[in-house]
């Protein structure tokens, strides 16, 4: 069992806070989601996640204009330098205070942020070039009275243009110049929000809360003598920049938006377009043409404010965040269409489960909405919102096209996949809220558990009628498992026991096992011969489901601990935790388990022993990621963490509580609550190359497919890339294909699949030492899946599963995690192939009508000139 499992991707969440950033050729927008960045590809429709992450929730973001270089900023001002292209963090800095703003000059060769009241510029680093300081401060820019909140360099990169909650606007030199003194734009009602140069940079557009644009332009030169002033001169050397810094500014048009209970909250300007856009408060956002201020488009997006808004530099295309809803939207504006419109749980993810074939992944949660994720794309395609309560459990019908959710609003329902629909809802005679499901493997009956009657209800999917009641718990039912290879159904129940069910039999035998502690999950093996439980008390408890004993047992407390909360009394290292869901590999040699903590562990069954920890989030603005407190939070009123300073915010809408009593989990006597670092479900892809997690930072997806690693097989003297190339020039193919698999680097042994004659493949197959099978058919799903030979590739599966065929059927639990990649290749292929026939299909048939519409036409002539 390979335990280099890396992170890959992140789902469920698509954006937190802070400002969005397109990349310089529009295709792709940049979303911060928690302490990590995420890459939205418009044009290829995926998604990734990079792997690095900051210290707490980043707060602004900034892309130079190469894309070469990415600064992401947290809440505290710590900043990571990174290497766009490669996703590798170049180096950590420090601004000192938090950063409102960010921003590269056009030229790619200074970064502004706001420090403040004050403006910071610094060099660029070079992302080619390691330093040991690669910030070189250039100069720090002073005048504002408050936070400044927004920069905006000219088109020359010469000077740029600063707002503040002072009300005012100033424009600022990049380097001193002679005589000149820093601009001030005021006039406005409320904060400025945002101040923009013209093309031509012969005109100034701000922006201000209250709903306030004002257009600046050079006062008549007559306005400057009677003021006593020198008529400016522009210098021809230096070009626009003279205009800038020489001019005097004033108030040539005042606008406003005009929208009642209203406040803008954000904004943007294409300066190609002349086009300024704007988010309101109440979810709404506009589209202005400057001058003339003339309303292009406006339209309501959600009843969330709209926290972030950017535009792409052709100007067709506009990205909005809400923050409340946690929500990600690409407008077309000329179209009036969506071109991305992503929106996660925006509350806690309950649980996940991977569809039969691995390409789709549900999830629940307790905003009752049931979400199908793509695997590949990182982007979710449907959202059931039918469930009133929260979602507690979900799961897959064997067939992959049925999908059924549990909830605490006391249905269980039934979603058909192809028409996206509940076609079934599942209820109790009496109301229960259901905490737990499983679906038995035929896909005809489904079981859920109840919380609070403490029974197992059993219904048939075909009639919906419900077939039996299991009674024997005394306490909530926790968790619910079918066996995989017979009429077993599997209960774990706070009473201390697990019971095993024989539902389709007559006598309804009842097999309870007595554990020491609440049963918090259970998981069969893939063979059904083995069940795991997880129990209060820390421990991982393992039965023979055939003999009915006890087999071995595993101590996690301390592998499941988490780190020290912000009101704990007692330090982390005196803590112990549980795990509160587990799943076995799909080889079932290893179990993964995960609970109350940032760290999952895979343990190996046979030996007892924790095999890797897998940490899920550094992320320090939530509770319980360290292990200890930091003294300086600590005062005479209590941990600063703890205060809630939502009284302090400016907008009314953001210091309004609306929240009901009990609608977030803590503890309700403190001032402020803190999201906690947790996990509460893992599951294993059907493949075996990957397996996911639902935290609190959204679906963690970790996988063995990404990266380059080194991983050899039988590694020896002579088994060396110089020898595997040698023999494939011989043309002694399967000496190479085994000196490649022993060597095990993916690029060398896909060379070596590839240059694999036709003719050849059945006595390469024949001859293949049968330890190196499953690799080949590992080899041979990753060529159908993503090379473009279709017919070659079948060929492969034809004379494996010919040739070793019988050997794969006798270690089917062994082989269980390749069979099922192999199972989705020929899917994804079966998928491609009906759908081309299918268009051409509709393509011949409309070309064999025209040609009847066209002979019929020529019939009808021919007919004309003979009458």
């Amino acid at each position: 069992m390979k335990a280099n499992f890396k992170f890959s991707n992140l789902c469920g969440t698509v954006y937190r806070q802070g400002n969005i950033v397109f990349t310089p050729d529009g295709n792709s927008v940049l979303s911060p989601v928690g302490n990590r960045v995420s890459v939205f590809d418009l044009v290829n429709n995926k998604s990734h996640t990079f792997s690095f992450e900051n210290r707490k929730n980043i707060a602004a973001i900034a892309l130079s204009p190469d894309a070469n270089v990415l600064i992401s900023v947290d809440e505290d001002g710590r900043a990571l330098l990174v290497n766009f292209r490669r996703g590798i963090v170049l180096h950590h800095f420090n601004f000192q205070k938090p950063v409102k703003a960010i921003k590269f000059s056009p030229d790619g060769k200074y970064i502004a942020a706001t420090h403040d009241s004050h403006v910071q510029v610094w060099r660029t680093p070079n992302h080619l070039v390691r330093e040991f300081a690669p910030f070189n401060l250039h100069r720090t820019y002073t005048g504002h009275h408050g936070e400044i909140l927004s920069i905006e360099w000219s088109p020359d990169s010469k000077c740029f243009i600063t707002t503040s909650r002072d009300m005012t606007a100033r424009l600022f030199t990049l380097d001193p110049v002679e005589g000149f003194r820093p601009k001030t734009f005021a006039g406005h009602r409320d904060i400025v929000l945002g101040a923009y140069f013209s093309t031509d940079a012969k005109a100034i557009y701000t922006v201000s809360r209250d709903g306030a644009v004002f257009t600046w332009k050079a006062k008549p030169l007559q306005e400057n003598f009677d003021s006593g002033e020198e008529e400016p001169v522009a210098s021809t050397s230096s070009g626009s920049f003279n205009e800038i810094a020489k001019t005097r500014w004033g108030v040539q048009t005042r606008h406003y938006f005009r929208l009642p209970n209203t406040r803008v909250v954000c904004s943007t300007f294409h300066r190609g377009a002349n086009l300024l856009v704007v988010g309101f408060s109440s979810g709404v956002f506009g589209l202005w043409e400057l001058p003339s201020f003339s309303n292009l488009h406006t339209l309501s997006i959600s009843q969330e404010k709209i926290s972030a808004v950017a535009v792409n530099p052709s100007g067709e295309w506009l990205a909005f965040g809400a923050r409340g809803l946690g929500q990600l939207l690409v407008w077309e504006w000329q179209s009036q269409s969506y071109v991305l419109k992503q929106q996660g749980h925006f509350s806690t993810m309950n649980t996940l489960a991977y569809a039969p074939d691995g390409q789709h992944i549900a999830t629940g949660g307790d905003d009752g909405k049931v979400k199908v994720w793509n695997s590949a794309s990182g982007f979710c395609f449907v959202t059931f919102s039918e469930h009133t309560a929260a979602v507690s459990a979900v799961d897959f019908a064997k067939a992959g096209q049925v999908l059924f959710s549990a909830s605490l609003d006391g249905t269980v329902r039934a979603f058909d996949l192809v028409r996206y629909r509940n076609f079934r809802t599942f209820t109790s005679p009496a109301p229960a809220q259901f905490s737990c499901l499983a679906v038995d493997p035929s896909g005809e009956v489904v079981a859920a558990g109840s919380a609070d009657t403490f029974e197992v209800f059993l219904w048939s999917v075909q009639t919906g009628r419900l077939l039996d009641v299991l009674s024997g718990h005394t306490a909530p039912v926790s968790s619910l498992a079918f066996s995989p290879a017979g009429n077993i159904l599997a209960s774990g129940s706070w009473d201390h026991t697990v019971r095993l069910w024989t539902v389709f039999g007559r006598s309804h035998n009842v097999d309870p096992f007595q554990l020491s502690a609440d049963v918090l999950a259970l998981a069969f093996r893939p063979d059904g011969k083995e069940l795991v439980a997880a129990s209060l008390d820390g421990q991982l408890v393992f039965l023979d489901v055939n003999e009915g004993r006890q087999t071995g047992s595993i101590d996690a407390r301390r592998d499941a601990k988490g780190g020290r909360h912000a009101g704990d009394l007692t330090t982390a290292a005196n803590a112990n935790g549980v795990h509160s869901s587990i799943v076995y590999t799909a080889d079932g040699r290893c179990v993964l388990a995960g609970g109350r903590s940032p760290h999952i562990a895979l343990y190996d069954v046979r030996e007892g022993v924790l095999l890797k920890q897998f940490r899920t989030s550094e992320n320090l603005s939530l509770d319980g990621t360290q292990d200890f407190l930091d003294s300086r939070r600590l005062t005479d009123a209590g941990n600063l963490d703890l205060i809630d300073a939502r009284g302090e915010n400016s907008d009314l809408e953001d210091r309004r509580d609306d929240e009901l009593p009990g609608a977030r989990r803590g503890d309700m006597a403190r001032r402020r609550y803190r999201a906690e670092v947790r996990t509460t479900c893992v599951r294993f892809a059907p493949t075996g190359r990957s397996w996911a997690a639902s935290t609190t930072e959204g679906l963690l997806i970790y996988s063995l497919d990404e990266g380059a690693a080194f991983d050899p097989v039988d590694l020896a003297l002579e088994v060396t890339p110089q020898a595997v190339i040698s023999a494939l020039a011989a043309q002694t193919f399967l000496p190479a294909l085994v000196l490649a698999f022993r060597l095990n680097e993916r690029a060398l042994v896909q060379r070596v699949f590839a240059a694999v004659p036709r003719d050849d493949i059945r006595l390469v197959v024949k001859g293949l030492p049968k330890v190196y099978v499953s690799a080949l058919l590992q080899c041979v799903a990753e060529s159908l899946e993503h090379g473009p030979h279709l017919e070659f590739g079948l060929v492969w599966v034809q004379a494996v599963l010919g040739t070793h065929g019988r050997y794969l059927k006798d270690r089917a639990g062994e082989n269980a995690g390749v069979l099922r990649t192999l199972w989705k290749a020929l899917v994804d292929c079966e998928g491609l192939i009906s759908k081309l026939c299918g268009e051409n299909g509709a393509t011949l048939a409309y070309l064999v009508d025209q040609m009847q519409v066209k002979q019929a036409a020529q019939l009808e002539d021919a007919e004309m000139q003979e009458g």
